[in-house]
């Protein structure tokens, strides 16, 4: 998030979601938005193919059809430059190629990008007008938003929505990705992405690499790593022979499971570390038992950058290790010692390849965690991002032109399939499938269908169907609602005897991110 989550309380006049289920997936963080449309009057934006919970008290709810994410945010660009809402003085003194942008957008009016995306051209024209007008407009999205083919177009549209507007930089602003998992934050900044190290400095930069090489006294190799859709494809293809998996579940998280299995089943070897016996740690050659998030010390950096604290609890059970001692043990078998007494070294360490975390200490984030870049001792953090400039220097505008999803609907598969996460379970299930009162919850997978479509189909809610695509099939219950549309159908991933990524595919993903286009894809149903 380039802004904190309070100011989504407190300093927003309007909020724009797109792409996200806040209360479902974020509750904290919808909770504190409905507080302030209910108490504070903010304006509430709503854009999502389905009818979220948060749409009831929107001032404007646009319902756009899967995968129309750039014609629907070029719309309301093209409203807001076409009526001068634009910001001027922000555009002129804080970006560049905005030129090029505004080429792009003229020939997306709302009535253009209406008949892409499904949405009436005067709900676009009122939804630009409220986010333009707002003293301090703030954008969220979540995976909605990027699981997509174009996800970094998406997320490069909505950066130019913000800039256009100047709504970055300041309190109640900003270009606000949740995110989905709590150290998710935390992972990318130390460096678990195939292209950077620590700070997201890159591996190709060879001032970096030497500064690297030198902290950790190894030879470090010049090239990018391999993103996950690459290290399936490659075990696949036999190119890859040995495989960790830590803390992740591809045997439910990732598209095309048929494909995935076949690749690990490829393996020479295939290695778990986890906390339960996962789908993907029953293939497994070697489990290593972890602990949980309350059986060890260390840190997580939120969605908000904010780096805090955490205590162990709860001694860990039987064999079951921290993690970073699993994987110094490993690596000094391998010949790479690593010989921490604690975290906290590790933390110090961070400190000093991680320039914005440099100011940061277990000392300084005791009681309350500090957002970075935190870049010396005396430093108080940095809860909003770009305000004096970008980092960059300049904001750097984006021409996007809108591109279809890699797989429409057709005769054989008549139907949108997307799919997403439940408020009751949390990916894929590892944990909260094991809670009874979740559980009780939501027991099963659903498929949820428009009435409209029910009825044609020939269907009743709480039936067995069957949910078809070009990749395989499940059993799964209909659930008839008005929340999708018709022609679109939706269903949740966490369960694998029901797993909605047997039906994703993984033959497309964004060219630039390689996320795969899980929101999606073509589909049928059949009675059974």
């Amino acid at each position: 998030m380039t802004n904190s989550i309070d100011e989504l309380e407190k300093d927003a006049t309007a909020i724009f979601l797109i792409g996200t289920n806040t209360t479902e997936n974020h509750p904290v963080i919808g909770y504190k938005i409905r507080k302030n449309v209910r108490f504070n009057g903010a304006k509430l934006i709503v854009a999502d193919p389905r009818e979220i919970e948060l749409a009831g008290i929107a001032d404007v709810y646009m319902q756009f059809r899967p995968g129309t994410d750039v014609a629907l945010l070029n719309g309301m660009m093209n409203v807001i430059l076409t009526e001068g809402l634009a910001d001027k003085e922000f555009i002129e003194g804080r970006t560049e190629n905005f030129e090029e942008v505004a080429k792009v957008l003229e020939k997306y009016t709302p009535e253009f990008a209406s008949a892409i995306c499904g949405v009436p051209a005067d709900d676009i024209r009122k939804a630009a007008r409220i986010y333009a007008e707002a003293e301090r407009g703030s954008i969220c999205y979540a995976m909605g938003l990027t699981q997509h083919s174009t996800g970094t177009d998406n997320v490069k549209s909505v950066c130019n929505l913000a800039m256009m507007t100047g709504n970055l930089g300041k309190p109640g602003t900003g270009v606000n990705p949740l995110r989905g998992q709590n150290n998710v934050q935390g992972a990318c900044d130390m460096g678990a992405l195939p292209v950077v190290y620590p700070a997201y400095q890159a591996v190709t930069n060879a001032e970096v690499r030497a500064k690297f090489e030198k902290a950790w006294g190894a030879a470090l190799s010049p090239n990018n790593g391999l993103t996950i859709p690459d290290v399936v494809n490659k075990a696949h293809h036999g190119e890859i022979k040995g495989l960790m998996v830590f803390g992740e579940n591809p045997m439910v998280s990732d598209p095309d499971l048929h494909h995935v299995d076949e690749a690990l089943d490829k393996l020479e070897l295939l290695v778990v570390l986890d906390i339960f016996l996962t789908e993907t740690a029953q293939k497994a050659h070697v489990v290593l038992p972890g602990v949980t998030f309350a059986e060890k010390d260390g840190t997580f950096s939120n969605t908000e950058r904010r780096v805090q604290r955490v205590r162990q609890a709860v001694t860990p059970k039987g064999d079951a290790r921290p993690d970073w001692q699993i994987l110094a043990d490993l690596s000094t078998r391998i010949g790479y010692p690593m010989n921490y007494s604690s975290p906290e070294e590790i933390f110090e360490e961070i400190r000093r390849v991680t320039p914005s975390y440099a100011g940061l200490s277990y000392e300084r984030i005791d009681r309350s965690g500090i957002p970075w870049p935190c870049p010396t001792a005396d430093h108080p953090g940095t809860p909003i991002l770009h305000g004096a400039q970008f980092s960059r220097g300049l904001g750097l505008f984006h021409p996007i032109e809108f591109k279809e999803p890699f797989e429409l609907p057709d005769a054989e598969y008549p139907l949108i399939l997307s799919t997403g996460r439940s408020l009751f379970h949390y990916h894929t299930g590892t944990m909260t499938r094991r809670s009874a009162a979740l559980d009780e919850f939501m027991p099963s997978n659903v498929v949820q269908v428009n009435p409209t479509m029910a009825t044609k189909l020939g269907i009743v809610d709480k039936e067995m169907v069957k949910l078809i695509t070009r990749r395989g099939s499940i059993k799964v219950e209909a659930q008839v609602t008005e929340i999708v549309p018709d022609g679109v159908v939706f269903t949740y991933f966490h369960f694998s005897e029901a797993a909605a990524n047997v039906l994703t595919q993984a033959e497309v993903f964004d060219p630039v991110a390689k996320i795969p286009e899980y929101k999606v894809c073509a589909a049928r149903i059949e009675k059974i």
